[in-house]
C-alpha cells in the first residue's frame, strides 16, 4: 500500500480558540489514536490532498517537529458543510505486527457480456472492509467481470485473497448485471405484438370457416 508523509506540529492547546486560530492559518487540527496515549497535532491542509481527494488508499507517516514518527491510517475526517474545507482529521496508529481494518476500493476488470447485451450493471459495494497486517493491505481489490451475463452476480468469495480477510458475509454481492427496464419493455411489446398477430390469424381462420360453412335449411 502506498504511503504519504504528513508533517505536523504537536498541539499544546486544544481549546476552541486555539483550534480556530489553526484553521485561520490554513492548518488542520488532528488527533492520533491507538498508541500509548492520544496525540494532538496540526498539519497544513494541503498535506491531505493525496490522502483525501483520490480514490486510492494511502497509509500516513506522521512526522512531528520534535522528530517523532508514527505510521497511521485515516480513521475519520470532518468537512465544512458549505466550503468543504477540512475541519478535523482522526488517525489511528498502526504497527507492523498488528492487523488493522480498512475500506479498500474495488477495481472492475474486463467488460461484462451482459452489459454489452443490454443489461444494467449494479455496483453496490465499491469498497470492501478488509483486515490484514499493514504490509498485506492492498491498494485495491480486483473484480473480474468479463464472464458476467445478464442475471449473473459476483460475490465476495470470488475476490478473496490469502493475504487479507474480507469482513463481509459470503453472500455479499460486489457487482451484478441485471436486465434493463428498456429490454423488459421491448420484450413485452414484442410479446404483445406476437399475441396480436396470433389473435388476428385465429380470427381470420374462424371467419373463413364461417363463410365457407353451408347455410342451414
Amino acid at each position: 500500500m502506498k504511503s504519504i508523509t504528513i508533517k505536523g506540529s504537536k498541539r499544546e492547546s486544544v481549546g476552541k480558540v486555539a483550534t480556530k486560530a489553526l484553521r485561520n492559518a490554513g492548518k488542520v487540527p488532528c488527533v492520533l489514536y491507538g498508541g500509548d496515549k492520544t496525540l494532538h497535532f496540526a498539519a497544513e491542509e494541503k498535506s491531505f490532498k493525496s490522502l483525501v481527494y483520490t480514490p486510492e488508499v494511502f497509509t500516513a507517516v506522521i512526522e512531528l517537529e520534535n522528530g517523532d514518527k508514527f505510521n497511521a491510517i485515516l480513521q475519520d475526517i470532518q468537512f465544512h458543510p458549505v466550503s468543504d474545507k477540512i475541519l478535523h482529521v482522526d488517525f489511528y496508529q498502526i504497527f507492523e505486527d498488528k492487523e488493522v481494518t480498512m475500506d479498500i476500493p474495488v477495481h472492475l476488470i474486463g467488460t461484462a457480456p451482459g452489459v454489452v447485451a443490454g443489461g444494467n450493471m449494479r455496483f453496490p459495494n465499491r469498497k470492501l472492509k478488509v483486515r490484514a497486517i499493514p504490509a498485506n493491505l492492498p491498494d485495491f481489490i480486483n473484480a473480474d467481470i468479463s464472464e458476467l451475463n445478464i442475471g449473473d452476480k459476483l460475490f465476495v468469495t470470488e475476490v478473496t485473497n490469502d493475504k487479507y480477510a474480507i469482513l463481509h458475509p459470503d453472500n455479499t454481492v460486489v457487482v451484478q448485471v441485471r436486465i434493463s427496464r428498456l429490454t423488459l419493455e421491448t420484450e413485452d411489446e414484442s410479446e404483445e405484438g406476437e399475441e396480436g398477430i396470433e389473435e388476428g390469424i385465429e380470427e381470420g381462420a374462424e371467419g373463413s370457416a364461417e363463410e365457407g360453412a353451408p347455410a342451414a335449411k
